[in-house]
């Protein structure tokens, strides 16, 4: 007798997005992991990527900073030396068979002027402090508004970015439009108050990021770029008026350029409807209005992200923390297995290995599923 196949769980079927060809919808969503002394990826993120790497899966890298203005333990892609580290972490995720994309961005006024080359203040669109996080203690210096003079100066740094990642072998390029960094901070309402080219209407207040795609598309190809937007997010004072508004003019941004790879959005935050967190599911429009591969994010589990794909919400559903915690996330979808719990305190401590490496998977001999609580 011939027993059927088992059915294949939405997440796990195949998907073409653009030249490339993916075996899953499973993404490692990038994630910040302060592990890179003095700027400088190091090799033992050559063992947390592979970890998580799977043959036609596809990983994010954590944000990678394109010039000096930003965190000491945030790795750059500036320089030749950040390039050649990049190479073999590169390297190792490929020989997995996955692709992997470098996400570039810049941090603007989140930082302080000690994180600065000479002590200078961060840059941003305004003059406006980011308020102090009572919960953190985390104190922000007062930073220095661009000179619009200044301006093509960061549109440039992020192109050389996006070529320096071609040389260090990624296959691609995700800009950084997220969670109060510098593009949102002149894109949202709450924190340009510029009354130069750059500041007023929603088409001025998006130019300057409008400029970086063009100039990241110009310099790599549409095909090898993808953006990460989250218009209704309300990180570090970034809030805007009509997110809506945003998020469809930033897509008709993208749609310009024929063939730009995907949309990586994040869901506004979840809701609590009759005692349990719900996703709110307000990215519809935009996956409508996109024309290339669309990629949601933010709060899924397995179960959510296979009706998302199912229902054709989203071709693409992209894992922060339960990939952290879980290396062989995919294989735990499939399998329907349990999850590793993550441990907050190690997400941006320096240790190599500890909250870093060693999560461990399904087939460890020693593997204890709640081994991190």
């Amino acid at each position: 007798m011939v027993h059927p196949e088992p059915e294949v769980i939405p997440l796990m079927k195949p998907y073409t997005m653009g030249e490339f060809q993916l075996s899953h919808r499973v993404v490692l969503a990038p994630m910040t992991r302060n592990r890179s002394k003095g700027n400088v990826p190091q090799p033992h993120a050559a063992l947390y990527y592979s970890q998580r790497a799977t043959r036609g899966g596809l990983l994010v890298s954590e944000g990678t900073l394109v010039s000096p203005q930003g965190y000491p333990e945030i790795p750059g892609i500036w320089t030749q030396e950040q390039i050649e580290a990049w190479k073999p972490i590169v390297d190792a995720v490929h020989s997995k068979g996955a692709l992997f994309f470098c996400q570039i961005g810049h941090v603007g006024r989140f930082s302080t002027a000690d994180s600065q080359l000479d002590g200078e203040a961060p840059i941003s669109s305004t003059d406006k402090p980011v308020t102090p996080d009572a919960e953190s203690g985390a104190v922000y210096s007062k930073p220095r508004r661009l000179r619009t003079d200044e301006i093509p100066g960061i549109v440039d740094d992020f192109r050389r970015a996006a070529s320096n990642a071609i040389e260090a072998g990624f296959d691609g390029v995700e800009i950084h439009g997220v969670h109060g960094f510098l593009l949102e901070q002149f894109m949202k309402d709450s924190v340009n108050d510029r009354d130069d080219e750059y500041g007023g209407s929603l088409e001025n207040r998006c130019r300057f990021v409008v400029e970086i795609i063009d100039a990241v598309v110009g310099e790599v190809g549409a095909h090898r770029v993808g953006m990460r937007l989250s218009p209704f997010a309300e990180y570090l004072d970034c809030i805007d008026s009509d997110p809506v508004a945003l998020g469809n003019y930033m897509v008709q941004q993208l749609n310009k350029h024929e063939n730009f790879l995907y949309c990586h959005m994040v869901e506004p935050r979840m809701a609590i409807i009759d005692g349990r967190r719900q996703i709110p599911h307000g990215l519809l429009p935009f996956r409508k209005a996109f024309k290339g591969t669309f990629m949601a994010c933010g709060g899924y589990d397995g179960d959510e992200g296979n009706v998302v794909v199912e229902e054709g919400y989203a071709d693409l559903v992209a894992y922060g923390r339960p990939f952290l915690a879980n290396p062989d996330l995919p294989r735990r979808f499939e399998l329907k297995a349990a999850l590793n719990k993550y441990d907050r305190s190690t997400f941006y401590t320096h240790d190599p290995v500890v909250g870093y490496t060693d999560y461990p998977f399904l087939d460890d001999e020693t593997n204890d599923l709640n081994v991190h609580s």
